[in-house]
Order: C-alpha cells, then sequence, then structure tokens
C-alpha cells in the first residue's frame, strides 16, 4: 500500500539556498522512495493572505514552479499542481468551515501572534486582520484533506495546523456518519538543514540574509558567499571549522570525505578568502547545471504550464469523485438523486455500528460509541495521549462485552483494569437496561469483524 505524502510551498518570494537545502532538496529526495505516492503543489492561494503584490505572487508561481522542475522533480511520478487549478478545493474549504469552532481558529498561533502584536501596540486587536489569516488553518485542512493525504511533512511551526486539520476531519466524519477524510499525520524531518545565512542567523527572506539559488547566477552567488560574516582570525591562524558559518554551508553540499578535507584545511589556517572561494566553486559545481535548466525554464513558461495543467488533471480526478461524494453527504445532491440518495443514506446507518473518535474542546482526545442508526452509547473520558484513546478503543472491541460493561448508578460505565473508561452519555434516555444490552451488542458486532 502507497503511502501519500503531500508538501505545499507558498508562492511568494524566489527560493535561495537555505530553501533548496532544508525543503526542497529532501522532499525531492523523498519522492523517488518506492510505496510514495507524491503530492507537490504551489500554494497560491496560500500567496494571497501574506501578499498583495499581484506581479509579486506571478513571479514567484513561476519560479517556484521552474526551481522544483530543474532541480529533478519528476513531474511524470508525483502530482504537481497549482492550489489554484484545483476548483473543489475552496468548496471543500467552505464545506469544512461550516463545521469547524470559531473558537478553534481563535487559538491558531498565527491569528493570535497578530493580535498579540496589536494589542502591544495600543491598537484594535483585529486591526488589519483578514479572514484569510484567521481562516487559513482551514483552507490548509482542505489542501490536505481533499487528496486524504497519509503523511504531511512541515516545520514545527506548522504542528498546530496539522492538529487541527485532523480536528476538522474528525468533526465532519462524525457529523455525516463516515469516514469519508483520513487523519493526517504530521512528518518531521529532525535532520533536515538548516542553513546559517550572510549573517550567521537563520537563512531567511525575513532577515534579508540569503544565498541566492539560481537567480542572478554565478555572479550573484559568488558575490553573496563573499559577503558571509567570519571572525578575524587572519590567514594562517586555525580557523573554528565547528562553528564557522562556511563550513556549515560546505557540509550541507559535500560528502563526508569532502567536509573532512575542507574542515582540516579551516583547522590548518585557510584564509577566510579562500575559504569563501572554495565554498563558491563547490555550490557552483553543484548548482550550475540545475540552474541551466532553470534559466531555459523561465524562458519557455508554456512548457511550465503544460506540466501544471497536466498535473492538475491529475489532482482532480483524485478531486472530483471525493467532492461529489461530499456534497451529497451535507445534502447539496442533485434534486433527480433524491431517491437514491435516501437509499444510500439509509445503507450508510445500515452498516453497523462503529466509534468515532476527536478532540473536544480543552484539547484532549475522546472517543464515542455509536450505534448503527448514530445512537451515541458511550462517551469517553478525556485522555492527553491520542494513542492512548486508541488503545482502549482496540480493547474494548477485543474484551468480552459482558465483562467490561458494567450498570452504574442509573447508567452503565465500560470498565478495563478496574478503572472506568467510558460511560453513558449524559443526555441518554430510555430505560436504562435496554440501553445496556444494546451497548453490549454493539461492541459484540464490532468484536466480530
Amino acid at each position: 500500500m502507497n503511502t501519500r505524502v503531500l508538501t505545499g510551498i507558498t508562492t511568494t518570494g524566489t527560493p535561495h539556498l537555505g530553501n533548496y537545502a532544508g525543503a526542497i532538496r529532501p522532499a525531492v529526495q523523498a519522492s523517488t522512495q518506492p510505496g510514495v505516492d507524491a503530492f507537490f503543489f504551489l500554494a497560491d492561494y496560500h500567496a494571497l493572505i501574506k501578499c498583495d503584490d499581484p506581479a509579486r505572487v506571478a513571479r514567484s508561481r513561476l519560479e517556484i514552479a521552474a526551481t522544483w522542475l530543474a532541480v529533478g522533480l519528476d513531474h511524470e511520478r508525483v502530482t504537481f499542481y497549482r492550489q489554484s487549478d484545483i476548483l473543489e478545493i475552496p468548496e471543500l474549504s467552505w464545506l469544512l468551515t461550516c463545521v469547524t469552532a470559531k473558537g478553534m481558529m481563535n487559538r491558531a498561533h498565527a491569528y493570535k501572534a497578530s493580535v498579540d502584536q496589536n494589542v502591544a501596540k495600543g491598537v484594535d486587536p483585529d486591526d488589519g486582520i483578514t479572514m484569510g489569516l484567521f481562516s487559513y488553518p482551514v483552507l490548509m485542512a482542505a489542501d490536505i484533506l481533499m487528496f486524504n493525504a497519509n503523511r504531511v511533512p512541515v516545520g514545527r511551526d506548522q504542528i498546530q495546523h496539522l492538529e487541527m486539520a485532523r480536528d476538522i476531519a474528525q468533526r465532519f466524519n462524525h457529523l455525516y456518519g463516515r469516514d469519508y477524510f483520513t487523519l493526517p499525520e504530521v512528518a518531521i524531518e529532525e535532520d533536515v538543514a538548516t542553513l546559517p545565512g550572510l549573517d550567521g542567523r537563520k537563512m531567511s527572506k525575513s532577515y534579508n540574509n540569503t544565498i541566492p539559488l539560481f537567480e542572478g547566477g554565478a555572479k550573484a552567488l559568488r558575490a553573496s558567499v563573499m559577503r558571509i560574516v567570519t571572525d578575524s582570525r587572519a590567514p594562517g591562524e586555525a580557523k573554528d571549522a565547528e562553528n564557522s558559518h562556511l563550513y556549515t554551508l560546505y557540509r550541507a553540499f559535500a560528502t563526508p570525505a569532502e567536509s573532512a578535507l575542507f574542515r582540516k584545511q579551516l583547522e590548518d589556517g585557510m584564509g577566510w578568502g579562500d575559504a569563501k572561494q572554495a565554498l563558491y566553486e563547490h555550490l557552483e559545481n553543484q548548482l550550475a547545471p540545475m540552474r541551466e535548466k532553470y534559466v531555459d525554464l523561465i524562458a519557455n513558461p508554456g512548457r511550465i504550464e503544460d506540466i501544471l495543467q497536466a498535473g492538475a488533471d491529475k489532482a482532480r480526478k483524485q478531486a472530483l469523485p471525493l467532492m461529489q461524494e461530499l456534497r451529497v453527504a451535507v445534502g447539496l445532491r442533485n434534486l433527480n438523486a433524491g431517491a437514491v440518495a435516501g437509499k444510500q443514506g439509509k445503507k450508510d446507518k445500515d452498516k453497523g455500528a462503529r466509534f468515532v473518535s476527536f478532540r473536544d474542546e480543552t484539547g484532549g482526545f475522546r472517543f464515542r460509541l455509536l450505534a448503527a442508526d448514530g445512537e451515541e452509547l458511550l462517551l469517553s473520558q478525556r485522555f492527553a495521549d491520542p494513542k492512548q484513546a486508541g488503545a482502549l478503543m482496540r480493547r474494548l472491541q477485543e474484551e468480552p462485552a459482558a465483562d467490561v460493561l458494567q450498570a452504574s448508578g442509573e447508567g452503565y460505565a465500560a470498565v478495563i483494569d478496574g478503572v472506568t473508561v467510558a460511560e453513558a452519555p449524559a443526555a441518554a434516555q430510555g430505560d436504562a437496561d435496554a440501553r445496556l444490552t444494546r451497548t453490549r451488542e454493539a461492541l459484540a458486532s464490532l468484536a466480530k469483524e
């Protein structure tokens, strides 16, 4: 079974050396692994949240697409597309918006950071904050859930958004009684290179300390490398290679043997000027062939457009069937199909009892046991660890129902290893004994599956 991995690239700037080493290169390498079904997209809707310069967004879409293709992304093997070409994504974003709690969005880091900045400046807390920024996590959830990605590689600052996507998917699945969406797993690449910029801080457009990847050619690359900050040690003095930005950059693009030789040269007293020239030549040897492809692609945008359109066609073949199911699920079905849809709805209800996991308003992990008709039979306690909740759901399916379900006061509870893990919902109606019997039957049916 293939693992579907999805990666989005916001189109607000020109790729630099840090983008390549930290995100582009490892993603392209991962896409070639057996068993990986890779989706790469240009997040140009997201770009509109951060940038109101149309020319910059348009140029960035071209440069980023050309960069990924030039560095070796196989558009025949992966699904490579523009977010804005998938018309189903904004439609799905709206469906998800309609089931997403505003309180969840209030807790989003990006929104809270903007509010805190406004408060610190003494202006209205929501000054300058758009609905695009506020609902950004829902659009990101739509990007992921549209293709039911299994894994989404992100930086640590995006973990919360992945958790929100899971919560939104669970909420939708629960409301409409079926697992329409796969719950995505976050993938943090611990060993991904974080390169220093010209001033030693993390290479970032925000710090204006980047080294260009392709733009400006060899001349711009050399000029940037020569501006890297070094200490005052003169030629002939031993250099502290381990704490040298030059060595860190060299090592990110070299074999262990090449890195060891460069390190020895620094420790033997190589001058900083010679070291910078050696770093430039090493980078240029690797980047020049890719830059040649990049320049050719930039000069022929029609070729890029054809590739992106082919990718969009491939992606929409995945998106359309799911979107049609979702429209029916929420009631936006063709009127001529009313009777058929009604029968389908009955079929869904008759599929049997099921567990549904979710996160509550406090952020805790819980689960429900639902009867075939959707009636809630059990509501779990709150757990800090989702794996613990999942393990208990499995135990409830494996243990004899008569052993784990016990009468408790006017209701009943599920008890495992002497601990109450779930109880009858507080608002349950009807005879307690009858409900207990029904719950035992539901658990017994799951044990047979």
